[in-house]
């Protein structure tokens, strides 16, 4: 018998807060059951198998699953109001921080969850090079949505398909002071075949970022037609970001050397394994208070 999905359910913080249960050790918890829709997973099974993986990086992470997930029943009415008991399992904040971490990240739901099950006292034990490697990871991400986003914008103004290459070196010519990407990629000796965001570092990739964002918005706020002027206001946006840079005495972009490819990096965070030191009330989990079930 498959588990009805709850109705008159919200996403976000509200439903969150609706589903937190207490047990009798005056310990906060989630049924696996209920989050299950939340988080946006129609498949009981599915979601059983994000939660082994929630229970694998518990123990990895230095810290012990017994205290975070906790095998229970829940009795589930069927149609003719038969009802059946349900394997179902009693998780923890941080139980649910970490189905967040392991869920599909395509769903909405699981980025919202990840926000709402983040544990602001944890102290994450990483090296100074993985934190780093993180900052640049997502930086690498946004710049590549807003590049997505900035050729709509350009296409919107009337820049043909067979003109993108020329509007978005406009922007680089501005920012590195003439240099398109080609010659940028011979100046830092980067192969023709790499992408050029790929061999930035995070400093390089925020000044880009920041010259696709502003480009877009005054195409759109200056109601920007015509493929010429698209391309000028690419230029001039870069330019004068570059001369934004050089009034606060940053490095200009051109002499930023080349980083390593993207792909090392994600590569290094994906073998990294952190730790978390908890304080011990996040650490005892359903126990409530320190480990063995005595309030601190």
């Amino acid at each position: 018998m498959s588990e009805p999905e709850p109705t008159g359910l919200t996403t976000g913080r509200d439903a969150f807060e609706r589903l937190r249960q207490t047990n009798a050790h005056a310990a906060e918890y989630w049924s696996a059951r209920d989050l299950q829709h939340v988080l946006g997973y129609s498949q009981w099974r599915r979601f059983e198998q994000a939660i082994d993986r929630a229970r694998t990086s518990c123990e990895q992470s230095g810290n012990d699953p017994e205290y975070h997930f906790a095998g229970a029943g829940k009795p589930i009415t069927g149609g003719r109001g038969a009802v059946q008991v349900v394997l179902d399992y009693h998780l923890s904040r941080f139980a649910g921080y970490l189905i967040a971490q392991n869920g599909d990240p395509r769903k909405p739901e699981i980025a919202q969850a990840q926000s709402y099950f983040a544990i602001q006292t944890r102290k994450q034990e990483l090296t100074q090079e993985l934190a780093s490697d993180l900052e640049r990871l997502e930086l690498r991400r946004q710049a590549g949505e807003e590049f997505k986003a900035l050729s709509g914008a350009a296409r919107e103004a009337g820049v043909q398909n067979v003109m993108f290459g020329v509007f978005h070196d406009a922007g680089y010519k501005g920012l590195y002071g003439g240099l398109g990407s080609a010659r940028i990629k011979e100046r830092k000796a980067i192969p023709e075949r790499d992408s050029l965001m790929d061999r930035m570092n995070a400093t390089e990739l925020a000044a880009n970022q920041f010259r696709m964002t502003q480009t877009r918005d005054k195409l759109a706020r200056d109601q920007v037609q015509g493929q010429q002027r698209a391309i000028e206001t690419h230029g001039q946006v870069g330019r004068e970001v570059r001369a934004a840079i050089q009034r606060i005495g940053g490095d200009l972009p051109e002499n930023i050397p080349a980083a390593e490819h993207i792909k090392q990096v994600e590569k290094r965070i994906r073998g990294a394994v952190p730790k978390f030191q908890l304080d011990d009330r996040d650490a005892s989990g359903l126990l409530g208070g320190a480990p063995g079930g005595v309030d601190a």
